[in-house]
């Protein structure tokens, strides 16, 4: 394997390893958190979506996500897949 391959390598290892979709901060959830507090933790979500003071937001991709449902600003419930 040449160096520059091996480089490639440690650097996508290093990012999963970075993830904050995980297990760790999944268990920090909690019903009444604002949205502002879980963007903290999870970063920027990948989508959103809602209407009239509701909105589902996902955080991750198809095969290891956290999923919360906000009620105006507030976790109401959430849900991950895929977690380690």
């Amino acid at each position: 394997m040449s160096p520059r391959s091996l480089v490639v390598l440690a650097a996508f290892v290093l990012l999963a390893a970075c993830s904050k979709i995980n297990q760790e901060n999944y268990s920090k959830l909690k019903a009444g958190m604002a949205k502002s507090e879980v963007e903290s933790l999870l970063g920027s979500p990948s989508e959103c979506s809602g209407a009239i003071g509701l909105t589902s937001c996902t955080w991750g991709d198809d095969k290891t996500f956290i999923s919360v449902q906000f009620a105006g600003d507030k976790v109401m419930m959430f849900a991950g897949q895929g977690l380690k």
